[in-house]
């Protein structure tokens, strides 16, 4: 099986036997899982095979992981003096970027070898129950989830959509329903085959030309295209496509009018068809005939009620709910309020569940908000400049917010409720958030939704690691944000006057080509007390080399370990996650530490910047995320979805957990990182 798919299925604890493999060393190889990764196989044991130790240190960990810059790390750093660290740090980029000599991985000239001898392993580390499955199981696995995940609206995640492509390529799969317009967009980029195009309307080909343009052009500006025939025609095709199919939405068309008629003359569009024809004449015309327009002049001459029915006949109630606020603030009366609350009508779940969210942690007082989207994989964000708070006419009082809030929240249940029968959910689920805007993020071993949340005490001390191949130097920092989101670097460029008990660095690890690495080692009680202002720790990574993520190897995750901790740096049983960095940006962030709660908090977001340095942008819009599940999680959307909620495991259909458990004969289980279901059921 590629080795593409055995690592996805690895994010939800399967590993694949290969129907080569033929040769059985059952006890050994359990025992090595369990000695070397603490994984604990629960079923499927008999099919263990040698094999399966290289590929889940592939996965865990890589195949050239080096000792940091300092290899004592963190005994030896506690032990310099500032003036040796500074020293340590110009000797080694005088060496490097100085002279360019980049011919092997540097350390430090000042530790001593006792500091670098390491006692044996002797930590316990979590436990990590994984089943073994064969090939054509893993294989209807796989189909089962992919079917599961085609049935989201979202953008999915780049690693879920490279399974979904090399599936249907391989498998010759034709899905048979494709819920989000970006998959259907992509598979057609990606495959170059039109076969797709029955998911898209026609107003999707504005998508397509960008993403194409992305894809293979490295370019964002569809204004100024220089395609390949092949590429002309291929877009040619999906127009012609859509006309057959009957999927002409012309008047979403003209809310992009411009770039359809540079788009039709830049292909060299030739109509086939007397519809076709007249199209074109249109997006080339003076003419603009935008449902969006139409909605636009109701508003500004105040006729909420028209406007509401321009916007809703033409583009659909999902429309309406993406204009709530705008809508909602530029209502004079009760009355229009009450009409527009009374006038939602949408079975678009994820839009209701993220504008009740939105109004959840809606803020009253005019202060700058933060906006983030996601293009092409990748987060952008955006704060208020202090011009724009002042500008801004959406700002809803409570009055209003608490009607909207009451409305969705009852619109929201109505839709889930019992999509599920009788339901067991274990109350640790509320920890986990909904796997929403997952598509800038990266999968793999204990990787969550976004804003989930990991209890850890003050037991234990979290090494957040990197790992790098193939360029000269990445960057692991720690960004901390106190209460009014005001910064503290802990990075490269200010931990040689700052190491302590409470955060310790390993050293800034260059001419790492050939495999690099750099560690952050946090103890959250001492962290509390050295730095009381802090709230919340972000861990982040950028590029320092004049790369893109998506241009070399780089791993990132963190570990659990003991304050003495014992064995090597990078100890693979105390890995509670591992996952690849491969965004085409020089910037991500990965996760987060909330110091008022204890909690390790998923973040697992690729940034769309090129800023080679950390703590060059604001983190302070991430406090949202960070906190999401005290909002709404997992538990709440189950209790959602279920038709009855139950305490006793053997009367329910279905249970929600993340523990170990026997599960009856005949029961469904979801577990916090099956997205894909959660994904179906929230679609």
């Amino acid at each position: 099986m590629d080795f593409i798919y055995k690592k996805y299925l690895f994010s939800k604890h399967i590993i694949v036997r290969d129907q080569k493999a033929d040769e059985k060393c059952v006890p050994e190889v359990l025992f090595s899982l369990a000695r070397l990764f603490n994984i604990r196989i629960i079923k499927g044991g008999d099919l263990a095979h040698r094999d399966m130790i290289m590929t889940v240190e592939n996965i865990m960990i890589g195949t050239k992981v080096p000792e940091p810059f300092y290899r004592g790390f963190p005994k030896s750093v506690l032990k310099l003096t500032d003036d040796r660290l500074y020293y340590d740090q110009i000797l080694n980029y005088l060496i490097t970027y100085g002279l360019g000599d980049m011919s092997k991985t540097r350390h430090s000239v000042f530790e001593d070898e006792e500091d670098i001898v390491r006692k044996a392993f002797k930590e316990t580390g979590s436990i990590k129950d994984f089943i073994i499955v064969k090939e054509d199981e893993a294989v209807s696995i796989l189909q089962e989830m992919i079917d599961n995940a085609l049935k989201g609206t979202r953008s999915l995640s780049e690693d879920l959509f490279e399974c979904i492509d090399h599936y249907v390529k391989e498998y010759d799969y034709d899905p048979s329903y494709i819920a989000s317009k970006n998959t259907a967009v992509k598979l057609i980029v990606y495959q170059e085959n039109t076969r797709y195009a029955k998911h898209l309307d026609l107003s999707d080909v504005i998508k397509l030309t960008e993403e194409l343009n992305f894809h293979y052009y490295y370019s964002e500006n569809i204004n100024q295209l220089n395609l390949k025939n092949k590429h002309r025609k291929l877009i040619s095709e999906v127009i012609h496509k859509a006309f057959e199919s009957g999927r002409t939405d012309v008047s979403v068309c003209f809310e992009k009018k411009r770039k359809w008629a540079g788009l039709l003359h830049h292909i060299h569009f030739k109509p086939v068809t007397e519809d076709e024809k007249k199209f074109a004449d249109l997006m080339r015309g003076d003419v603009n005939m935008s449902s969006y327009s139409g909605f636009e002049n109701e508003m500004r001459e105040k006729n909420i009620r028209s406007a509401l029915s321009c916007l809703e006949g033409s583009k659909g109630s999902g429309a309406v709910l993406r204009n709530l606020n705008y809508i909602l603030s530029r209502c004079e009366s009760e009355d229009d309020i009450r009409f527009v609350l009374e006038s939602i009508d949408t079975k678009n779940t994820i839009i209701l569940m993220q504008l009740y969210i939105s109004y959840l942690q809606y803020e009253f007082e005019r202060v700058p908000r933060s906006f983030s989207y996601v293009k092409f994989n990748m987060s952008k964000s955006h704060i208020e400049t202090q011009k724009e708070v002042e500008r801004r006419r959406s700002l809803l009082d409570e009055d209003t917010v608490g009607k909207a809030k009451e409305v969705i929240g009852s619109a929201l249940r109505r839709n889930l409720k019992g999509r599920l029968g009788r339901v067991y959910i274990n109350p640790s689920m509320a920890n986990y958030a909904l796997p929403i805007q997952e598509s800038a993020g990266s999968t793999g071993l204990g990787v969550l939704p976004k804003g989930s949340r990991i209890h850890i005490g003050d037991a234990k001390k979290i090494r957040g690691f990197t790992y790098w191949e193939l360029v000269d130097d990445i960057d692991l920092s720690v960004i901390g944000l106190d209460g009014r989101n005001v910064q503290t670097e802990f990075s490269w460029r200010t931990m040689a006057d700052r190491q302590s008990k409470a955060i310790v660095y390993s050293g800034d690890e260059t001419s790492g080509y050939n495999g690099g690495s750099e560690y952050f080692d946090v103890d959250i009680e001492e962290f509390r007390a050295l730095y009381p202002d802090v709230r919340y720790l972000i861990f982040c990574d950028n590029v320092f080399s004049d790369k893109t993520f998506a241009r070399c190897f780089c791993k990132a995750g963190y570990m659990l370990r003991d304050r003495e901790d014992s064995g090597r740096v990078f100890e693979p049983k105390t890995i509670e996650s591992s996952f690849i960095v491969n965004n085409d940006s020089r910037f991500c962030y990965l996760f987060a530490v909330d110091l008022t709660a204890g909690d390790f908090v998923w973040i697992n977001t690729r940034v769309d910047s090129f800023e080679n340095v950390a703590g060059m942008q604001s983190s302070g819009h991430l406090v949202d995320l960070i906190n999401v599940t005290h909002v709404f999680n997992l538990k709440d959307f189950f209790e959602m979805c279920a038709e009855e909620v139950t305490d006793d495991i053997s009367s329910a259909d279905v249970i929600v957990t993340d523990k170990t458990i026997d599960i009856p004969d005949g029961k469904e289980i979801i577990r916090e990182y099956d997205f894909e279901k959660i994904i179906a059921l929230m679609n």
